[in-house]
């Protein structure tokens, strides 16, 4: 006989969990920081400027702490930090990384090495040290990818590759993981509101709304809901899947 499901009122909640959002000083990392919160979790934020991360932790209050360091480099640190706070470590958001734009002519050895070693090696290193944390106890594990994993977009070529690698390091991990007891799944959002975005790319902004069935640019909430679902019972028998927030661009008609 199959197990009851959860009550509808629990399937978002996160009360008792610990979670770590990666590149937490930014704006969809701190959304999702802050609805993790907010569906009750106690959550470790990630940067490399302490500074940075303190609006955010005077927001989160007690089931609030900090981590510092690069993603790579320091992982087994960062996901101590949960269990050395809180006991225990449940979800891990792996958030953080870097977009440069770059013609593909013009693209440095050093600038591809960076590339790969904080996108796709960091969240590589960031899900081995989280599973070893989680061992015995299950979890979830999301990655924030990008739509150009799947589809990719001029200057970009270096970026579309390290979140293409995410993505099929999602479906193996989850593969490898889930006997655990743990999920790993992948969100690939479109773009984002930001700071200044529709003073400094006006142009690109248009195009994206031209091209968006939904005919607006995504909100941090929306790409921190997308997280929260992937982290939450309510996704208990999803694994290895990538979910696509970009208001129906991937949709378009490209021909």
């Amino acid at each position: 006989m199959s197990a009851s499901p959860p009550p509808i009122g629990s399937l978002l909640d996160l009360s008792g969990r610990v979670a770590i959002v990666t590149g937490a000083s930014g704006t969809i990392g701190g959304g999702i920081a802050r609805r993790l919160h907010e569906a009750g979790a106690a959550v470790v934020v990630h940067g490399r400027d302490g500074a940075k991360l303190e609006p955010l932790l005077e927001e989160l209050g007690s089931r609030g702490a900090a981590a510092l360091g690069d993603v790579q480099r320091d992982a087994r640190a960062i996901c101590a930090v949960p269990v050395d706070s809180f006991g225990r470590l449940d979800v891990v958001v792996n958030n953080a990384g870097i977009q440069p734009v770059a013609q593909l002519r013009s693209i440095g050895d050093d600038e591809l090495e960076e590339m790969f070693r904080v996108n796709a090696v960091g969240v590589a290193a960031m899900t081995r040290e989280a599973a070893a944390a989680m061992a015995g106890d299950g979890g979830a594990i999301v990655n924030i990818a990008s739509i150009e994993a799947l589809q990719p977009a001029f200057d970009h070529s270096h970026y579309a590759a390290s979140k293409a690698a995410v993505v099929m390091h999602t479906r193996a991990a989850a593969l490898e993981l889930g006997p655990a007891g743990i999920r790993v799944n992948c969100v690939a959002p479109g773009l984002v509101e930001a700071p200044g975005i529709e003073q400094s790319w006006p142009e690109g902004v248009a195009r994206w709304r031209a091209a968006a069935p939904l005919e607006r640019l995504g909100h941090p909430s929306d790409v921190a809901d997308a997280a929260l679902f992937l982290a939450s019972p309510a996704a208990r028998w999803i694994t290895g899947a990538t979910l696509v927030v970009d208001g129906g661009v991937l949709a378009h008609n490209t021909w």
